[in-house]
């Protein structure tokens, strides 16, 4: 029987925009884009979320005017994250009413978590045990990291619906024996909820 809601953060409580960080260099979301797409940054921040640091991480972009500009993105870190999910937040609060524990589980860097801290503070109190990858140093979907919520959570798999927005995660955490809901808003995520029996 599901007791326990374990939520992902990013795109699902509070939305990542890594584009907002470089506007005010680049002026357009074009460009941005272009320059994301050039430097990989997606995956360079996934090597982030599992623990290298930003600094180590530039000195594999070879244009050194790419480089500088990759260094704007932790001064303009909380750009990225300004918008929260409101409707998910508001589920979560009724989960919690209800008397289902909470917990996350987070692919983010060590570095920008502070202020992912800073930006949002409610992210302290809000959940019972919260797992962030780049502090751990294994992100999801490696199935330790969902064994690691458990453990520190005092919880079985069985009893644990995972909420992401990454099939990648999703099939992590069916693997390692929860439920899941691959989110995509918070209207759908409440009907789930309620056909579930959780609301």
């Amino acid at each position: 029987m599901i007791t326990t809601l374990v939520f992902d953060i990013g795109n699902v409580l509070i939305r990542w925009d890594p584009v907002a960080p470089f506007l005010p260099h680049l002026g357009d979301r074009d460009s941005v884009q272009a320059f994301l797409d050039r430097i990989g940054f997606r995956a360079l921040n996934l090597r982030a979320d599992g623990g290298e640091s930003f600094a180590d991480l530039a000195t594999e972009i070879a244009d050194p005017d790419d480089r500088a500009l990759f260094a704007a993105y932790l001064p303009g870190y909380a750009a990225s994250i300004a918008d929260p999910i409101e409707g998910t937040w508001a589920l979560m609060d009724r989960l919690r009413a209800r008397g289902h524990a909470i917990h996350a589980i987070t692919n983010w860097s060590a570095q920008t978590w502070p202020l992912g801290l800073a930006t949002h503070p409610r992210l302290a109190t809000a959940f019972g045990t919260t797992i962030v990858s780049g502090i751990e140093g294994v992100i999801k979907p490696d199935p330790r990291i969902f064994a690691l919520l458990c453990d520190r959570a005092g919880v079985a798999p069985e009893d644990c619906l995972f909420i992401d927005d990454s099939a990648y995660s999703i099939a992590g955490a069916l693997a390692s024996g929860m439920a899941a809901h691959r989110f995509t808003d918070p209207e759908t995520l409440e009907r789930d909820l309620t056909a579930r029996g959780l609301l």
